[in-house]
């Protein structure tokens, strides 16, 4: 492998290319924003009336084919539920709670709203104060059939000075909306991994709602493979000076696909850090992947440090990829504040260039899009589960280049 990426290196050279880790992309600058693009101040309830039915004209909902989420828009009362199996280390509790009686963040979009107002119990898993675990906590959400539609609401609860790695699996078939809060106390440290690899019939919507206390540390990796319409918003919100969020992510889009990945992150206290790292391979028609990533500076939040980086390979020329980074500063007063958003294809002449040194083209394009994800995968820190992953995506890989 490292011969072949110096390989890769070399050809970049030849063909003016730009290294991201260990992909080469052409580089195309984001659109400058009007003041018409900023955004106004999110609107956050628990009631799904106050955010009425979206239309599509509405920012946060104009690139999702909405058609296709009518299901659970409509927001209709199912008892419906996904089954849940788990592997749980000593000293971990996974238990149902009434969902009035958990104190979360609140929902930032109508099928949030409706997730929390439908579900009628929240999964909860809480890791005990001070408890430091070596071993992953595993809980796998399956959906046990077409057109059933689903409300959740799953807390993931670390206490104060804990540590823990909590892996989210989602299998099956389903019409799914979900809330997942993400509550890591005090000078707790989370890595938290979310698969979605469900069936290709599969609608799922979720707000992933964090909140971090004071020197806290979340890790937080979305990978989705699979379902038809799979949309994915993620807010952090600090409470206290010290936090530390990583939000990283993988996603392969084939035919059809609809996956999207919409991230906010909040700094509103002082001394915070962020990095936001997406990655999305697509190929086929009508495979479509969209990232949004905001992220808001306020002006008690001095000292703040954060970067924003999106990638996105295109595979054939019918998919398509929209990437909108947005970066809101109210104080001069900080660390460091950046982003970076690429979308590039496979260059002819950069195929030429490995092929010249004996690299079948399959071989090559094979190589350099697992070296695309391996960054992001390799990080997760589960082994068995990296490896699944990019078992995974090797066979989309075989999919789109036989």
């Amino acid at each position: 492998m490292a011969s072949a990426l110096s390989t890769e290196r070399e050809a970049l050279k030849a063909t003016g290319g730009v290294m991201d880790g260990a992909i080469a992309t052409n580089v195309k600058p984001s659109t400058p924003r009007s003041p018409a693009d900023v955004r106004p101040e999110r609107i956050r309830s628990a009631d799904p009336d106050v955010f009425g039915v979206p239309t599509g004209r509405e920012e946060e909902w104009r690139f999702t084919p909405l058609a296709r989420l009518r299901p659970l828009l409509d927001g209709a009362v199912s008892d419906a539920r996904l089954e849940v199996t788990s592997t749980l280390p000593d000293g971990v509790e996974l238990v149902g709670v009434p969902t009035a009686e958990v104190d979360v963040p609140l929902p930032v979009d109508r099928l949030a709203a409706l997730a929390l107002q439908r579900c009628g119990s929240s999964l909860v898993l809480r890791v005990p104060k001070g408890l430091e675990l070596d071993e992953p906590v595993v809980v796998r959400l399956a959906g046990t059939g077409p057109g059933h539609v689903v409300w959740g609401h799953v807390v993931v609860e670390l206490a104060e000075q804990s540590r823990a790695t909590v892996v989210l699996e989602h299998v099956g078939s389903a019409s799914y909306a979900a809330v997942v809060s993400v509550l890591v106390g005090d000078g707790a440290a989370l890595q938290l991994v979310q698969v979605q690899n469900w069936a290709d019939d599969t609608l799922h919507a979720a707000h992933v709602a964090s909140r971090l206390g004071r020197d806290a540390t979340l890790r937080s990796t979305q990978v989705t493979l699979g379902g038809s319409l799979v949309r994915v918003t993620e807010t952090v919100d600090f409470t206290a000076p010290g936090g530390d969020v990583e939000l990283r992510g993988v996603s392969f889009a084939d035919d059809g696909q609809h996956l999207e990945h919409r991230l906010l992150v909040d700094h509103s206290v002082p001394h915070c850090r962020s990095r936001v790292t997406y990655k999305s391979a697509l190929q086929g028609e009508q495979a479509h992947t969209v990232w949004i990533g905001d992220v808001l500076i306020r002006a008690a939040a001095e000292g703040t440090d954060t970067y924003e980086l999106n990638r996105n390979l295109l595979l054939t020329p019918e998919a398509r990829a929209d990437s909108v980074p947005n970066l809101e500063i109210e104080t001069g007063e900080i660390a460091g504040a950046g982003h970076a958003s690429a979308t590039g294809r496979f260059d002819d002449e950069q195929l030429f260039y490995l092929m010249a040194r004996g690299i079948p083209a399959d071989a090559a394009r094979r190589m350099v899009v697992r070296g695309f994800f391996a960054e992001v995968v390799e990080s997760i820190g589960v082994p068995d589960l990296e490896e699944r992953l990019m078992a995974t995506i090797e066979t989309e890989l075989e999919r789109a280049f036989t």
